[in-house]
């Protein structure tokens, strides 16, 4: 019997593309089906949760996960991505040095911000780099005429952002945390502030007016809401 979008935890944006948010950080994963694919855009917290996600974007896909894109190397975005054994993986450039050589310092990020401790020792022992590193642009074919494209706008909030954009009735473009809607954008030590309202200046070039923006914690925006918070960023970190 089929089920719905919503009946499995997710929110539909557009035909054959949504999104859930996950409890605790309030995180995004995003899911966009084609013909005998399915591309997962996060992973989750956790193991659990990137294996929760899994179950639920199968039931959809009637079919397994077989690309996942990791927008930043955060924990709550990529400690679930060993629950996708199988999927190709995709990143922005150096993501792969990224989670080779700061596991500690991931680690300890997710026990400061409350994942157990247990759980974030099993999630850092599990990752694998991703296999597929983007520099520019990726057109990923999905089958039955539907693409997405993988683009690297960062540095902004890390070093390595990557953002996924669907086209369609309307486009869907997932952020990653260059934009958050249910507060602040946060700005760690890996943030590269004066580079972060460029990165929404090519995100917004890449989506346009009238795409919908799904920012990696809270609710989905549009582009007058991406500007003003370039714009804010733009005031708040003293660049143009």
């Amino acid at each position: 019997m089929s089920v719905t979008w919503e009946e499995l935890g997710w929110e539909r944006l557009a035909a054959g593309v949504g999104r859930c948010r996950l409890p605790g950080w309030d995180c995004t994963a995003g899911l966009v089906l084609g013909e005998g694919t399915a591309l997962l855009v996060d992973a989750g917290s956790s193991l659990a949760e990137g294996a929760l996600l899994r179950a639920r974007a199968e039931r959809l896909a009637g079919g397994r996960v077989t690309h996942l894109a990791l927008t930043h190397p955060h924990f709550d975005h990529v400690f679930g991505a060993a629950a996708f054994a199988g999927a190709e993986v995709f990143a922005a450039v150096g993501m792969d040095a990224a989670l080779a050589h700061e596991r500690e310092e991931l680690r300890l990020d997710a026990v400061r911000n409350g994942l157990p401790v247990a759980d974030a020792d099993t999630a850092v022992d599990a990752l694998v780099p991703p296999g597929h590193l983007v520099s520019g642009e990726w057109t990923l074919g999905l089958g039955g005429g539907r693409q997405a494209l993988l683009a690297n706008v960062g540095p902004g909030h890390t070093a390595y952002d990557l953002v996924v954009l669907v086209p369609g009735d309307p486009e869907v473009v997932f952020c990653g945390d260059l934009v958050e809607e249910s507060g602040e954008p946060q700005a760690g030590p890996d943030a590269v502030p004066s580079r972060w309202p460029d990165a929404l200046d090519r995100l917004l070039a890449l989506g346009g007016e009238d795409a919908l923006y799904v920012p990696g914690h809270g609710a989905v925006v549009d582009a007058g809401f991406v500007r003003r918070q370039r714009d804010a960023l733009a005031t708040r970190f003293g660049v143009p």
